[in-house]
């Protein structure tokens, strides 16, 4: 028996990615890595000053499933930490709704194909942010970690 799209855990983040590729990478023009770690992007000829890194955290399946994501803006040559707090700010723009009535985001949810046009199953709602204070890596890279808790029903 196949697994239900809304509990597919490929199709969580295809569409996670799918919406910050849309706004952090084509809106806002931030250069943008789905990676475990905190190493700068390699873009040849380039000086990389800011970008932001987005891993994965746990998936656990339900009638309401939950996810997590972490979210990690960083910044170089940020002195007073003024960049970070920029850039920590745009991010947590993408995940509020101030007209909603839980002020967070609810974020397209795609059953997605390798070569066809996906299909939206429903929404991943925005349920909780926690963000850390700031810190240092060791080549003096700012960064804060913001978790992203989001809740979404899936056929279990």
């Amino acid at each position: 028996m196949a697994l239900d799209p809304t509990a597919r855990e490929a199709n969580f983040k295809d569409s996670i990615k799918k919406y910050f590729v849309e706004t952090l990478k084509d809106i806002e023009n931030l250069n943008l890595s789905f990676d475990k770690s905190l190493s700068t992007p390699y873009l040849q000829g380039v000086s990389v000053n800011k970008w932001v890194i987005i891993n994965w955290g746990h998936f656990l399946r339900g009638t309401l499933s939950e996810a997590t994501i972490n979210i990690l803006p960083c910044v170089r040559q940020d002195n007073e930490g003024f960049q970070l707090a920029q850039l920590s700010d745009k991010i947590l723009g993408y995940l509020t709704d101030t007209s909603a009535t839980h002020g967070m985001k609810t974020i397209t949810f795609y059953r997605s194909y390798p070569n066809q046009v996906w299909t939206v199953l429903g929404g991943l709602m925005v349920w909780d942010i926690i963000e850390s204070g700031t810190l240092e890596a060791s080549d003096e890279t700012k960064y804060k970690i913001i978790t992203v808790r989001f809740k979404f029903a899936s056929k279990i």
